[in-house]
């Protein structure tokens, strides 16, 4: 008797889950299509009046004068195992502590 109340009850409480997750899912999709009126460009001559029509950058964004940069962030390029285990036991070994450890031993 009580293995039938325990799968009843973990039955209803899959079932409240499953719909909740449904139901979550047509949430997020219908507002995901929804468009929203664009506020800012209606507001813009109340923005320029309290001064904030200037766009606020990053630092990390600006060079040393203040101006935008346009050039890439970051730059990768393929490097082999070896080449980068060669470069990681040469910054390892310029440590102060790897100094210590050696004379220890």
């Amino acid at each position: 008797m009580l293995h039938l109340i325990y799968i009843v009850a973990f039955t209803i409480i899959a079932f409240l889950a499953v719909s909740n997750l449904i139901r979550s899912l047509i949430t997020v999709s219908m507002d995901s299509q929804r468009r929203y009126p664009n506020r800012f460009k209606s507001n813009l001559p109340q923005a320029r009046k309290l001064g904030n029509s200037k766009k606020n950058i990053h630092p990390e964004l600006l060079d040393e004068r203040g101006r935008p940069i346009n050039e890439p962030l970051l730059v990768m390029r393929s490097v082999s195992v070896e080449d980068a285990r060669q470069q990681l036991d040469a910054i390892y070994n310029s440590s102060p502590n790897s100094k210590k450890e050696t004379e220890e031993e």
